[in-house]
């Protein structure tokens, strides 16, 4: 719960191919649960981390700064035991599956874009991955529910960022020219950043939840948590919305959009340029 600047956070080096570096200059300390890999038509390893059983509070407290009536009402939540991507589906990743690169940031300062985000993914997109993923495996794949990929963000903080109170650009990737609470303005990079680019994980070995790209969830968009399911599964029962969840902020949104608890809805069927997602089983 304390600010990043007065907390020591474990680090991993990773290299260009979202690799763990055997011999990194700083100590290893996250990964060291059992960490499922599952080879991509033997192109890039998905790196699933193990998410444990159990219990949070779901939503933002009334005291929030920035928050919105959207983000309740809080309720706690039950979320059995899953396996979750490290990291959001990667170009590589997407193109090894699919057979295509959709995305608009497609070169990272001269390099190929292979270690960015895959972005420019609808809803649609993103659950036909899965089910070729799944196919190709023989394990089941999808996207999380919306209430799984704040559980796994927070990994039991109860603060607007898994950082603590503030965000600030040299550990997240959004719109530094606007501030939170006391953070100071920072760089817009005004594009994606490499999946392994910050090297910052949350207490679950998750990188990237907060900034990038908005993350697509399984669930349909509903205004607040009225009615919500309380075990952790998605909310599907508005069949005829054409939107749904996306969680986490981007590279264009202010700070406060990248808190645990904000939500937001996009067209599934629309391909926007700070929408990726990541995959659980």
């Amino acid at each position: 719960g304390k600010p990043l600047k007065n907390r020591k956070l474990k680090t991993v080096e990773i290299d260009a191919e979202g690799q763990i570096i055997a011999e990194p200059p700083i100590n290893i300390a996250y990964f060291d649960e059992p960490v499922l890999s599952q080879a991509l038509r033997q192109v890039l390893p998905l790196r699933m981390v193990k998410i444990p059983a159990g219990e949070f509070l779901m939503g933002s407290p009334s005291t929030e700064s920035d928050r919105e009536e959207q983000e309740g009402p809080q309720r706690s939540i039950q979320v059995p035991s899953f396996y979750m991507g490290a990291f959001v589906i990667t170009q590589r990743q997407y193109e090894s599956v699919m057979g295509n690169n959709p995305s608009y940031f497609t070169d990272d300062q001269g390099k190929d874009g292979a270690n960015l985000p895959a972005e420019q993914i609808t809803w649609q997109d993103a659950e036909a991955f899965c089910q070729q993923l799944s196919e190709l495996t023989g394990r089941t794949y999808r996207l999380p529910s919306e209430a799984e990929w704040e559980y796994a963000c927070r990994a039991g903080t109860t603060t607007p960022f898994y950082f603590g109170e503030v965000i600030e650009t040299d550990i997240a990737n959004y719109n530094g020219r606007f501030t939170y609470g006391d953070s100071l303005k920072g760089t817009y990079r005004e594009r994606t950043t490499p999946v392994s680019h910050f090297k910052f994980a949350n207490a679950f070995d998750l990188c990237d939840m907060h900034g990038n790209v908005f993350e697509w969830c399984q669930d349909d968009w509903h205004n607040t948590y009225k009615g919500a399911p309380v075990d952790g599964s998605a909310w599907m029962k508005n069949a005829l919305s054409r939107y749904r969840v996306l969680r986490g902020g981007s590279w264009f949104s202010p700070p406060e959009v990248c808190r645990s608890a904000f939500r937001t809805s996009f067209d599934l069927n629309k391909y926007y340029s700070n929408a990726g997602f990541r995959v659980v089983c």
